[in-house]
């Protein structure tokens, strides 16, 4: 993290009050001076507070007699001298005889004081509390900051002991805890024609003759913010080094970015980089034209060959995006096989739906997941006629997982191709990335391991057709298919998407390439994510914000209303500094509208806790349903009670990655035969990243 930001950062948490001036506002106050010679701005504020001022008197003679009034020894690196006096709170609130100007008015009882302190109320309706106001408080409410369990009773306590959490995750390499409110964010982006404009004024009379295609414009626009469907963009700049934070449109204004599809934050992986900037150096920035004009090189030769060992394929063939290749490959296939019909799950991406549409094949549509309707329709279809049955891995706003193995029997029953789109499981699954097929088949893809060839019988060498990205869990952008090398042919010679298409830029292929090389080799970064998925998800349970439960790393929050959707989302980046994106008709069924949320190996518990506390606070303001509610309404007249309910109850079943995948069978041994503390220790035999969080039996 950026260490010359913590001091100003810490004393943010340390002062209810400081906590609502801006950091640029901070930094000006702790550059300049109430007088000549005097002390900065901001350290005369500090000293009129009990917490801040003996922080300050400590530090001062931990400096060997360095004046307490000099802003820079006071905060070190870490921050930690700073917090020396964290387990004594009572003593620095009793410290100082100046009192402290920021606390709310005092008088109207301890009760009043807390909860207005607590809710930030102005700096106009504050007034000096002097140290024998707060210890007469104290006693008449029974408060002893000697007993631990009630300093949250305290505020300035409360937030003594913040800060030292925040000191210890700060010297640990993690991010500060910020469970507080921020002001709406200074700098309000600006809206441009890119990010979503609003509602347009009326255009103007059309004096031309014919169609007035302005008024056509505006008409359509209209009609997308009636149903609360028009889009809004934020401006979300993701940081190379500080994985998972970003800032707004202006850099001051940093967050946490909790919905990227960057799953195994490969996007700012050290080897990846070094790669991409080799590669640049040497090739320059563009591939210089299509496959078929000068856009075929030895970058995207190496990565489909990286490809094709991935899958156990015989050929892989690498496209602009993802939805290029689905596309292409759907409209291809069902436009060239005889009388073709192709059997779709009812919650395929927008791709491939596209690419169905564009064959002109017969589309059949099976509910999702739904084994036994499918069989119908199959039984449906004479068996001789062509049939591709598409569907995903897992499904990226539900994070349900196809039923891999029953499809590939029912395609194999009744003489059908299978079309599988593995784009939000590579990288994620399976003991070399490759996904949810070769997940299913752990020991023989790892009594395989990275010899190349088929792998005759396993899930992953039934599938006919995979379907992959690169712009999620490999960091970059690109989309692919790997199969036959007569089919991976036919799709080279006949799909315009490819054909007349620019190559991807060499630096792109080669640092997609290294991505993929990383996450073959090694389980733990997926283990981790994993973990932090599974606490996100628990955390939020046991605070009752209701979510869609799945077996996979998607965890879609349940808010059943696009409006409140869009708020809650708007709250948690303008007064949390947490990035989630709302998501609305038509990605989701209207009365289904949700957060999706997608925990990287970047995040922290901190950061985990935060996002909790502020999706709690949300729910409160905006009254929306809470796991409670959701169990106690009525089956069958709430859809978005019925989704929960039917998902709370496989919740947990036949887990993707289950505790023995996660290595945490051998931790709770560990943790019952000799402490938590013994399991936590150094262990060769238990895997890294499972001893990277604390994870108890």
């Amino acid at each position: 993290m950026d260490r010359s930001l913590c001091p100003l950062r810490q004393i943010r948490q340390a002062c209810p009050y400081m906590g609502r001036v801006s950091m640029p506002q901070l930094r000006q106050m702790s550059t300049t001076v109430s007088h000549p010679g005097g002390p900065t701005r901001l350290v005369s504020q500090a000293q009129q507070c009990p917490v801040m001022s003996q922080s300050l008197a400590i530090q001062a003679e931990q400096t060997s007699g360095a004046a307490a009034n000099t802003f820079t020894p006071t905060f070190g690196a870490s921050g930690s001298s700073f917090f020396a006096n964290a387990a004594r709170p009572a003593a620095a609130v009793a410290a100082i005889a100046g009192g402290c100007p920021f606390s709310n008015q005092m008088m109207g009882g301890a009760a009043q004081q807390i909860r207005l302190y607590v809710s930030r109320s102005e700096a106009a309706r504050a007034s000096v509390a002097q140290p024998d106001d707060i210890e007469r408080i104290h006693a008449k409410e029974g408060i002893s900051l000697a007993d631990q369990a009630q300093v949250d009773k305290c505020p300035h306590a409360r937030k003594l002991a913040e800060v030292a959490a925040a000191a210890a995750a700060a010297a640990a390499g993690d991010s500060l805890p910020q469970h507080q409110r921020r002001k709406s964010i200074k700098n309000k982006q600006v809206r441009t024609p890119g990010s979503g404009l609003g509602v347009h004024p009326e255009p103007e009379a059309y004096s031309r003759p014919g169609f007035h295609y302005e008024k056509f414009y505006h008409d359509q626009l209209q009609a997308k913010h009636a149903d609360k469907s028009y889009r809004y963009f934020n401006n979300i700049n993701r940081l190379a080094g500080k994985a998972p934070k970003g800032h707004l449109s202006a850099e001051a204004d940093e967050i946490t970015v909790w919905c990227a599809n960057d799953y195994q934050n490969m996007s700012r992986h050290p080897a990846v980089l070094e790669a991409m900037k080799d590669t640049l150096d040497k090739y320059g920035a563009g591939a210089g034209g299509t496959r078929n004009i000068a856009g075929h090189n030895r970058h995207v030769e190496t990565i489909e060959q990286t490809l094709a060992q991935l899958h156990r394929k015989d050929a892989a063939l690498v496209f602009g995006s993802c939805y290029a290749a689905n596309d292409a490959t759907l409209t291809i296939l069902g436009s060239k096989l005889p009388n073709c019909v192709i059997l779709s799950d009812a919650s395929n991406h927008a791709s491939m739906i596209q690419g169905i549409k564009h064959s002109g094949a017969k589309k059949v549509i099976y509910k999702h997941n739904d084994m036994a309707d499918l069989e119908a329709k199959l039984q449906a279809i004479p068996v001789d006629v062509p049939k591709i049955i598409a569907f995903e891995s897992v499904y990226s706003m539900c994070g349900t997982v196809g039923p891999i193995e029953k499809t590939i029997e029912l395609a194999e029953k009744y003489g059908a191709i299978t079309f599988l789109d593995e784009v939000h499981a590579v990288g994620m699954y399976g003991p070399r990335g490759a996904g949810v097929a070769e997940h299913l088949d752990w020991d023989a893809q790892v009594a395989q391991g990275h010899q190349p060839g088929l792998l005759k019988g396993t899930l992953m060498d039934r599938i006919d057709i995979i379907t992959g990205t690169l712009g999620k869990a490999y960091g970059n952008v690109g989309g692919y298919i790997a199969g036959s090398n007569r089919f991976v042919d036919l799709i080279r010679c006949f799909a315009p998407q490819f054909i007349f298409s620019t190559t991807l830029p060499p630096a792109v292929l080669t640092g997609a390439n290294t991505a993929i090389q990383v996450l073959m080799e090694s389980n733990d970064s997926r283990i981790l994510q994993q973990l932090r998925t599974r606490e996100t998800k628990d955390k939020l349970i046991a605070a009752g914000i209701p979510l869609q439960h799945n077996p996979s790393h998607i965890v879609p929050v349940l808010v059943g209303d696009a409006s409140k959707a869009k708020a809650a989302s708007d709250m948690l980046l303008e007064e949390f500094g947490c990035y989630v994106q709302p998501i609305n008709f038509p990605t989701v069924a209207r009365g289904l509208e949700r957060l999706r949320i997608t925990p990287t190996p970047g995040h922290t518990s901190a950061d985990v806790d935060h996002l909790v506390y502020a999706l709690t606070e949300i729910w409160k303001e905006l009254g929306l349903r809470t796991v409670d509610d959701l169990r106690a309404a009525p089956e069958g007249q709430d859809a978005l009670a019925d989704l929960f309910k039917a998902s709370e109850q496989t919740a947990r079943e036949n887990p993707l990655w289950t505790d023995k995948l996660l290595g945490l069978e051998e931790l709770k041994v560990d943790v019952r035969a000799n402490g938590f503390a013994a399991a936590n220790a150094p262990n060769v035999a238990a895997p890294v990243a499972a001893r990277a969080v604390g994870v108890a039996a």
